[in-house]
This record gives C-alpha cells, structure tokens and sequence, in this order.
C-alpha cells in the first residue's frame, strides 16, 4: 500500500470511514477558521460595516469559487476510481490532467473575479456605504485565485487516494498563519478590511506550496511530475462529464444564495451583519456534514471501482447516520447558545437579535441538510452526479429563489428569508429519500 494513502476497499468499514473522516473534519474546522478568523477581527476591531462588507461578498466568493471545486471533485472520482482498480497508468494521467485543468482555472476565476467584483456586487443590492468595502475585499481575495484552486486541487488528489492527515497538518499550520496575519495587519497596523482578504491568500498559498511539495517528493504511484503535467483528452472528457455537474450543482447553491443574500442586503446594515455572523456559526455546524460527504465519495469511488458492491451500501448507510446525527446535536447547541455565538462576533444588540432569529429558524433541521449532502456524495461516488445536480437544481435554485420573489414582496418579513432554507431541505430531502430507496442507484 502507498505511502500516506488508504484503500477504502478492504478492512472494517466504519473504521475506514471514521478515521478517514476525523481528519478531515479537523481539516475542515481549522478551515472554518480561515473566515471565521476574518469575521471576528473585522467585526470587533473595524466595526459592522466592515464586517456586512465581508459578509456579503461571503456568497458571491462561493459562487466564482464553487464550479471549479465541483469540477474538483468530479476529477477526484475519477482518481479515486481508478485508485480502488489499481489502475495506476490512467491515474497518474488523471491526476496530471486535473492539475492542468486547476492551471487553467486560476487564471480564468483571476480575471473574472477582478474585473466583474463592482457590478456583481451591485446586482445584489450592496448598500452603497458598504460597497466600496466589499469591492476591495472581493478583488483582494480573487487576485490570490491561483493558491485558493490549487489548494482545492492538490487536496482533491489527495483524499482521493485516501490522504486525509497531510492536508490537515497543511491546514493547521496555513490557518495559524492566516489568523497571526489578520491580527497583524488588522489590529496592529491597522491596514483595514482588504487586510482580512490579503492574510487569507497568502495562506491559502502556503498551503497549497506544501501540498505540492509533498505530492512532488512522493515516491508513490500518485506522484506529480511537473514535467508531466498536460491535458489527456480521455481522461479530461471524464473529468468533465462527472464534473460539471458537481460545479454546476455548487453554482446551483451559490445562486441561490446570493438571491438570499440579496434579500437580506435590503433589510439594512444590520441584517447583513447579523446574518453573516451566523453564517461563520452555520459553517461550524456543517463541518460534520461536509467531513462525512467527503469521506463518502471516497469510500464510494474506491468500492464502486474495486467492484465491491455490498461493501459500498454498507459504507454509505453507516456515513449517512453518522453525518444526521452529529448535524442535529450541533443543531440543538446551536439553538440553545444562540446569543452568546452572535455576540462574539459583534456586541449590536440588532445584529444579536438577527443572529439569532436566523439561527434558531434554521438549526434544527440541520439533519435534513446532512442527509441530501451524504446522498449528493454517494451518487457523486458512483458516477451520477447528474442526479444531484438536478434535485439541486429544482429544489434549492428554482423553488428557493420562487418563493423569495413571491412571498417577500407581500410579507416584507426577513423571516421569509430564514424559512426559505429549511423549506427547501425538505423537499430535496424527500426526493433524494425516494430516488435512493427505489433507483438502482449503485450500478453503471
């Protein structure tokens, strides 16, 4: 077995998953603490301005960022596939093709991230006074896209071979630095918000140099020779087709979101801080959620192309329960310490009183997310990830951004807005319920 990686294929199973999971929830945590890091500098040291520009440039940065990682993703499938078929040649040039497509990727969200910032902020109804902030936030953090993609890349391979300890040890050290720069630049220096964007880059570039260093180095069959480094069209085509559907499925969501977010930016200053304050509480409570989704999707993409059919069911109903049941204990918690959660991000008592209206709206219905994400990886695993592209679609795009334009206008309530999420959970819950227990989701 290589160095670093695990073969999902064989051994106990909920051991395989648990401790493949564990480090990257760690991960994830300590990811978390990228924007929360951001939020909680800006909100205390620089104000509620500050902290709405951060926070409403939060969705729109998922959505430029979000259809490359589902590509990403889809490219990790393929890797992991053939990493379960000890197919080793049609690996390394996934991986090199993954690579060059990352390349390629950096530039074009570099470009686009830059010269659009002022009018996609704009389109989502940025209160002027915290337009210009936002502005220079938003452009800041897209000039380092080059870091921010590879890191997605790197990792992708990574976990797809079943490394999931280097890109925690990667993570700790980039988020340790990212919060020593923040401190530094923000409370000491006093170089304001477009300082929070440039500490988080220039993390995100450590970690992906020590990524690449260490996939370099290896002497393992996942090794990356830069000299290698093309596009296969095969293995490009591949990539692509289990791909796009996993990035259009994030644009699906960043969309929606940002429609949200549009909706919150016409209550005021307030409300976006508020709600974006809670937003770094939500990030915490997924991290579950997200730690399990990707474990699934390997453990499925290394069984699924070993061929061990039983053994990929068994693997994916164990991570599903898993994932409900520490999404839902999160929930409570964060139902019960709403306001003290809020608080640390900014002591207004009307960007409390969002907070924490949106937090308890939403937090119990935390299994319902956990369950549509853990299917999304189960099928994305297997190879169709078209499915939940289009549950996503229907549900958390079209019916979401439906009943914001039609209920809004008539209630005038934020409420409206803190609804619309566990509405939509449901439903996608309940499609995702019925097409996992009566398709013949496992098999080509």
């Amino acid at each position: 077995m290589d160095k670093g990686s695990t073969s999902m294929s064989e051994g106990c199973i909920w051991k395989k998953i648990t401790f493949f999971a564990l480090p990257l929830f760690l991960g994830n945590l300590f990811q978390q603490l990228y924007n929360t890091a951001d939020s909680l500098i800006v909100g205390n040291f620089l104000g509620s301005n500050a902290l709405a520009a951060v926070s409403s440039s939060g969705n729109l940065i998922f959505l430029m960022v979000g259809f490359f990682n589902g590509i990403a993703m889809g490219a990790g499938v393929v890797i992991a596939r053939y990493f379960g078929a000890k197919d080793v040649e049609n690996m390394q040039k996934a991986i090199h093709t993954t690579v060059a497509f990352g390349l390629v990727a950096s530039v074009v969200l570099t470009f686009v991230g830059v010269l659009l910032a002022p009018q996609m902020l704009i389109w989502m109804d940025t209160p002027s006074n915290v337009l210009p902030s936002s502005i220079t936030y938003f452009r800041i953090y897209f000039a380092g896209s080059l870091g921010l993609v590879m890191y997605n890349i790197f990792v992708g391979i990574l976990q797809a071979i079943g490394d999931s300890k280097h890109p925690l040890y990667y993570l700790i050290i980039s988020s340790i630095t990212n919060i020593v720069l923040d401190i530094v630049f923000i409370s000491v220096f006093h170089f304001g918000v477009g300082a929070a964007a440039f500490a988080t880059i220039l993390s995100q570039f450590l970690s992906a140099f020590l990524c690449l260093v260490l996939l370099m180095r290896s002497r393992e069959s996942y090794r990356l020779e830069l000299k290698k480094i093309t596009f296969h069209k095969k293995h490009l085509g591949m990539i692509l087709r289990l791909g796009i559907p996993s990035g259009i499925q994030n644009s699906i969501i960043a969309i929606a979101n940002v429609v949200v977010q549009s909706n919150i930016n016409a209550f005021g200053e307030m409300a976006m801080a508020g709600c974006g304050a809670y937003s770094k509480i939500e990030g915490f409570a997924f991290l579950p959620i997200t730690s399990f989704t990707m474990a699934l999707t390997t453990f499925v993409g290394q069984n699924s192309g070993a061929k061990e059919y039983e053994r990929t069911k068994k693997g994916a109903f164990f991570g599903m329960m898993c994932s409900m049941l520490l999404a839902e204990g999160i929930g409570i918690l964060i139902f019960l310490f709403a306001p003290a959660l809020t608080k640390a991000f900014n002591n207004d008592p009307q960007v409390i009183q969002f907070g924490v209206e949106r937090a308890r709206t939403s937090a119990l219905f935390f299994f319902l997310l956990a369950y549509s994400h853990c299917v999304s990886a189960i099928l994305r695993g297997v190879g169709k990830s078209s499915i939940p592209m289009f549950v996503m679609l229907v549900c958390w795009c079209v019916i979401r951004v439906s009943i914001l334009m039609f209920f809004t206008p008539i209630f005038h309530s934020i409420q409206v807005v803190y609804w619309v999420y566990p509405i939509t959970w449901t439903l996608s819950s309940i499609v995702f319920f019925l097409y996992y227990k009566k398709a013949n989701w496992l098999y080509a």
